[in-house]
């Protein structure tokens, strides 16, 4: 088995993470294309109601699996991870299978009641598969980061995303005929091919990693192989209850966010179908370019919870502050210029992308708090690597209450509508980030120098004036050739700024670069 330092295994995430997106862009601009906003929206309003599923089932146990065995490698202990690894697959199949039942023949009172579109129905039949595989694969992947072997996970992620590009627009395009609900319907079934061959992947990954693992005496766990078992059963739901409950607020957010959206955009006087048309392009075409970056701040979050488990375990705090510093920083200096591009380019991006100009005022809200959501991520995995998951879970829970709360204040009102729903989820995302920082700060007396911070806003606002002229300054009549001088020129100034700023140096860059044909080698 190939283990991976902190910083290789973050980078192959990341190789993965950016091909994933990039590749996952094809069906997200042509899909509304083939189906329309308001199929978009059909096809995403399944998604909240599942996600808390999913929650329940995978919410903290990849996590517990990651943590516990990354512990259980640093003792050499092959006996705990097998039983880790057994036992969390037996929870995880159990509530998997119970859900899914529960799912498929509830189907019609949930989307009928609980949904605000009933026409989601097949949609929702056929996405209620995916949970048992979903499940199963996140104990894999979680056992693979345990191990801090990231590439079964970048490599059954990518073969994901490629079954599911071709899938997703073959399934819809063929159903379009039949009508809008089955055409979205038709798009699932694709998501669900690709989710069966990702878990394909990791199973072969899996024979392999155990015929290449040493064998050991089953040394003993505890004074039994039962009382083992039940060690190492309550370890993993001390560690991953607390955080599938933090997950669940956030889950559970996003499902209540859906139907408050709905509902309050009905009160604002927006009829059913365009008030699904509104939420599809929110959650459909908005917030997947928000989260393009996130592939490096997703990647550091992986592989930073085995890597501060592992510090933690040695009490090692320089390691975990350096990793931690390592982390934010690689996440605000790679995020800032996405998120002055978005702000700066919106109209042309939504364009560009999906032929619908208008939802460029949606992407121009989000983008300056998106750096928020790029910080967010490793200072949650670290509260998490750090057994302070509760510290998560009020955070979250605070931050989704103001954003509810929001949502039916701004949303019902017409002049706002669905801006007002984005202007919640924005505070949301700010105020979470914060109280994140603030846990992180008091458990480990962490700081980072102001001065970085002041750096990069000034290389933000700079770089975004430079694309800013470029884009608006009529110095040639095609307007694709000033969109991408505009991009290349406001990526190639950012980094000439924070180069100057002394924020990265060129020998930083050239180390990246050495990195990067490494993983590809």
């Amino acid at each position: 088995m190939t283990k991976q330092s902190f910083i290789r295994g973050t980078m192959i995430l990341l190789a993965a993470g950016i091909l994933n997106r990039i590749l996952g862009f094809i069906p997200r601009i042509t899909l509304p294309r083939v189906i329309g906003a308001e199929g978009i929206g059909l096809y995403h309003m399944g998604w909240p109601f599942l996600s808390v599923i999913l929650t329940i089932i995978t919410g903290g146990i990849p996590v517990a699996i990651a943590k516990l065995i990354a512990e259980a490698e640093a003792e050499n202990n092959q006996s705990r991870i097998r039983s880790i690894l057994r036992i969390s697959l037996a929870v995880t199949t159990s509530l998997s299978l119970v859900f899914t039942a529960v799912c498929l023949l509830g189907a019609s009172w949930i989307t009928s009641h609980l949904l605000t579109d009933s026409r989601v129905y097949y949609t929702f039949l056929c996405m209620s598969p995916m949970i048992p595989i979903i499940g199963v694969s996140a104990v894999y992947r979680g056992y693979f980061q345990g191990r801090q072997n990231m590439i079964p996970t970048a490599t059954s992620q990518t073969t994901e995303t490629l079954i599911r590009i071709v899938m997703v627009l073959v399934c819809s395009y063929m159903m379009v005929p039949y009508g809008i609900e089955y055409a979205a319907a038709g798009a699932m079934i694709g998501v669900l091919a690709g989710e069966i061959g990702g878990l394909a992947v990791l199973a072969i990954h899996f024979k392999w990693d155990k015929k290449s693992a040493p064998r050991l005496p089953s040394a003993q766990i505890g004074t039994t192989k039962r009382m083992g078992r039940l060690s190492n059963f309550r370890k993993i739901m001390r560690i991953s209850i607390p955080i599938t409950g933090s997950k669940l607020i956030g889950a559970g957010s996003y499902l209540l966010e859906s139907i408050l959206i709905a509902q309050s955009l009905a009160i604002a006087g927006i009829s059913t179908s365009l008030a699904t048309a509104q939420y599809g392009a929110l959650q459909g075409m908005i917030i997947p370019i928000i989260l393009l970056p996130s592939a490096l701040t997703m990647s550091l979050s992986v592989s930073l919870i085995p890597s501060l488990s592992e510090a933690a375990a040695r009490k090692d705090i320089k390691t975990i502050h350096n990793r931690l510093h390592q982390s934010l920083k690689l996440a605000l200096v790679t995020g800032a210029p996405f998120a002055v591009l978005m702000f700066v380019l919106a109209e042309p991006i939504c364009t560009y992308m999906y032929n619908q100009p208008d939802v460029g005022a949606m992407l121009k809200m989000m983008a300056p708090v998106a750096i928020f959501i790029y910080f967010q991520a490793p200072l949650q995995s670290a509260l998490q690597a750090l057994n302070k998951p509760g510290a998560a879970l009020i955070n979250t829970l605070i931050g989704s209450t103001v954003k509810l709360a929001l949502i039916y204040w701004l949303a019902s009102k017409p002049e706002l509508g669905i801006h007002g729903a984005v202007f919640a989820i924005n505070i949301n995302i700010v105020l979470v980030t914060l109280l994140h920082w603030n846990s992180v700060v008091r458990l480990l007396k962490f700081r980072m120098e102001g001065s970085s911070f002041g750096k990069i806003g000034a290389a933000m606002i700079l770089s975004g004036f430079v694309s800013y002229c470029f884009m608006y300054t009529p110095w040639i009549s095609l307007t694709w050739v000033r969109f991408l001088s505009s991009v290349l020129a406001g990526i190639a100034s950012y980094i000439f700024f924070i180069t100057t700023f002394k924020l990265i140096s060129l020998k930083d860059i050239s180390r990246l670069l050495n990195m990067g044909k490494k993983i590809i080698r």
